[in-house]
């Protein structure tokens, strides 16, 4: 029995595991691991949760004396649930999450104690040099600083039979540059926040804070474990890189919105829970379109928060996959032939007041509140279409993008056709329009008092759109299912702050230069800014041809291709962008191009030597068996002297083989050779370009051949499951 036919066994032999739904009510256990307000202020003094509050909401510092007692509050409560290590929990730039576990307990004067100072929970100072870093460091300078994040709260993480506290933390170099998602993401919100304030108090003066807000939309694949481990090419890459689409995929639609299988309800259950526990709010679950495909989504949530708890989710849905004998596949295309998986990103702006911004309201004002935030995000859109691209860019995106339901990467912006009558209808006003009181009423009744009407009949049926506004918040289609969102969402936060900093000084230089009173300044600021950006909106297919030969006429296309779509942090205009808003300087911006280009790079030679060892140590031995037993036959039939168009078939078949798999041997020694000078090039934007242009068109190429010879292989002899047994198990 080969290893095939093993991993089917053993997947179909494995029962669900059981997994106890909670006694009590979800709301009974919720963040009960999670070091919250309310565990605070019980295991604090009134002075010191007061300043620490104080310091969360303003970023002030805190005095030595208050850290300490933070610290001491934190152990006894951690310690209390069985917790014996901590972590300083950071982003780096691999896009994953990076910890190293330290004890409470240590031996003072020979006397076993456990301890921890407000120094070790504000401060450490780990070892970076394994860390990617873009060139912002020398190599022998390994010295990187870990600092506590304090808006974020700490949580325990139970792995296995330990508990270990998790404090996150940002993670900088010993010059300050960071070396993390979270930092910037810190600053870009402090940005936002602001420039979108000194827009609302135009309308309210009770706005005193805006915050932004996010819901991730999780998707992911489920396999069997032991059928995972059969594919070496999921074990090296997270996709298959060979495999003939299955009869069924998903053209009946009959997985989306299905009924989900007991076991792996049984495995949401459990990752739920365990969501649950640290504070993760997990609202909904389903099957989405593709087999074998789901989808979880949480509440909206602090953008900071939301990054982190997004990145801890994709974590937890790999440690109790496993638990259940399953694998989860975060990357966003594993399988050719049906759709990828995406990381929705739903963005909106939050007051102190309690307003969605990105929500109409009952009275005109409220409404030309909510259209100010709408259409300057509409421009801030428009103006950096190509950071947005670039922010979400990576070799498994590539592959998904404008293909199989997913939206193209040039950037267009979706909002319904209510809402754009009601931006042509501000855009047609003429210059004098101002001085006709009828005409200001008019305005009142036909615009504002339609907003509510417009909105409640807008249905997101443009899945084609990149973004979408889906009645009061910014939906981003494009982020791949396996990135940190901290990256989008850092460059939303920027590019919206700025173009708020440019609304304000628009309204109030035509306060100040023409005389015009406020709210006449606002209207006919609004209206400059509706015409300058109305280009991004687009209501149509966005995979229409038409559509592209404009774009393309427009020289308006993006970058399809990762390599040529980071070039957009080159920019002067990027680099301006950064840092005017002091989120990024040009360094740790240039940084993060070079290390999204050499993460480009190396996925794709590990893609070309996964796919060698694949063909030479299973698909050939497997075809070459074949050709014995074709041959074997052929030689047989001859010798019974049996006439020879009897066996035309199998000779024909045999010829056609042999030609497949010397086609497939020059094309695998082809791949070796290029993917070996890929690897030795030294200029990383030119390795990165050399990958795309040198080894994807061998890897698509091998690919078809490899998927011709699975069809007529012998199916006892076929070495690695299939992808119908694979999705379909």
């Amino acid at each position: 029995m080969n290893r095939r036919f093993k991993a089917i066994e053993t997947a179909q032999n494995r029962a669900p595991i059981f997994v106890q739904p909670p006694d009590n009510k979800i709301s009974s256990y919720f963040g009960c691991n999670v070091f919250d307000d309310q565990k605070m202020e019980r295991h604090l003094s009134s002075d010191a949760f007061k300043q620490l509050k104080e310091s969360i909401t303003s970023g002030a510092s805190i005095s030595p004396e208050i850290s300490d007692q933070v610290a001491v509050a934190m152990k006894t409560w951690a310690t209390s649930r069985g917790v014996t290590h901590f972590t300083h929990w950071f982003h780096p730039l691999t896009g994953m999450t990076a910890e190293k576990h330290d004890s409470f307990f240590t031996v003072r004067d020979g006397r076993p104690i456990e301890e921890f100072e407000g120094k070790a929970l504000f401060q450490q100072i780990p070892n970076a040099s394994g860390f990617p870093t873009g060139g912002l460091r020398s190599t022998f300078e390994a010295r990187g600083y870990t600092m506590w994040d304090s808006s974020s709260p700490a949580f325990i993480m139970e792995i296995g039979s330990g508990k270990t506290l998790f404090i996150p933390t940002i993670f900088l170099a010993s010059t300050g540059v960071a070396l993390d998602y979270k930092s910037p993401l810190l600053k870009s919100i402090t940005y936002l926040n602001k420039h979108a304030v000194e827009v609302s108090q135009l309308f309210d003066r009770f706005i005193t804070k805006v915050t932004p807000k996010l819901g991730c939309e999780q998707e992911f694949f489920l396999l069997d474990d032991a059928l995972f481990n059969a594919r070496p090419d999921l074990v090296m890459t997270g996709r298959t890189l060979v495999g003939e689409l299955s009869a069924k995929g998903q053209e009946l639609n009959d997985h989306y919105f299905g009924s989900i299988p007991e076991r792996i309800y049984s495995f949401l259950l459990d990752l739920e829970q365990n969501c649950h526990k640290v504070g993760i709010p997990i609202r909904t679950r389903h099957n989405e379109t593709a087999p074998s495909q789901f989808e979880i989504v949480p509440e909206f949530e602090e953008v900071n928060i939301s990054v982190d708890h997004n990145q801890l989710l994709m974590d937890l849905l790999k440690r109790t996959s496993k638990r259940h004998g399953l694998r989860v596949l975060l990357h966003e295309k594993p399988f050719e032939g049906i759709n990828g998986s995406a990381k929705h990103n739903n963005w909106s702006l939050h007051s102190n007041t309690g307003k969605n911004l990105l929500s109409p309201g009952e009275t005109p004002r409220k409404n030309m509140l909510f259209l100010t935030f709408l259409v300057n995000t509409i421009k801030a859109i428009h103006d950096f279409p190509d950071v947005i691209r670039a922010s979400i860019a990576s070799a498994g995106n590539d592959q998904r993008l404008g293909r199989g339901g997913a939206p193209p990467a040039d950037i267009s912006l979706f909002i319904g056709e209510g809402l754009t009558k009601v931006l042509q209808d501000i855009e047609k006003l003429g210059d004098d329009w101002m001085r006709d009181e009828n005409r200001k009423q008019e305005l009142k009744m036909d615009i504002h008092n339609k907003i509510p009407e417009f909105l409640l009949d807008i249905t997101d049926n443009n899945r084609t759109s990149p973004i979408a506004f889906t009645g009061n918040k910014f939906e981003l289609r494009i982020v791949g299912a396996g990135h940190n969102s901290a990256s989008p969402m850092i460059v939303m936060n920027t590019i919206v702050g700025q173009q708020l900093k440019a609304f304000k000084q628009r309204v109030d230089g035509l306060v100040k230069e023409k005389k015009l009173k406020k709210d006449t300044a606002i209207l006919n600021a609004l209206r400059e800014t509706i015409k300058e950006s109305k280009t991004i909106l687009f209501e149509g297919d966005n995979y229409d041809l038409e559509r592209k030969k404009t774009l393309e006429k427009q020289k308006k296309q993006l970058a399809k291709d990762t390599p040529n779509a980071l070039d957009a942090y080159l920019k002067p205009s990027s680099i301006k962008l950064f840092e005017d808003a002091k989120v990024l300087m040009k360094s740790e911006l240039l940084a993060r191009r070079e290390n999204l280009l050499v993460r480009y790079s190396k996925q794709y030679i590990i893609d070309a030597k996964a796919m060698i060892g694949l063909v030479r140590n299973f698909i050939l031995p497997a075809v070459f068996r074949y050709q014995n037993e074709l041959i074997d036959f052929i030689n047989k039939v001859q010798s019974a002297k049996l006439k020879p168009e009897l066996f035309a078939l199998q000779n024909n078949l045999l010829e056609s083989i042999s030609k497949e798999v010397n086609t497939l041997f020059e094309l695998i020694e082809q791949l070796d050779i290029e993917s070996k000078n890929v690897e030795n090039t030294i200029d990383i934007k030119e390795q990165a370009d050399n990958a795309q242009v040198k080894i994807i068109p061998l890897l698509r190429s091998i690919r078809s051949h490899v998927n011709y010879l699975e069809q007529f292989i012998s199916d006892d002899l076929w070495p690695i499951p299939k992808l119908s047994e694979l999705l379909h198990m």
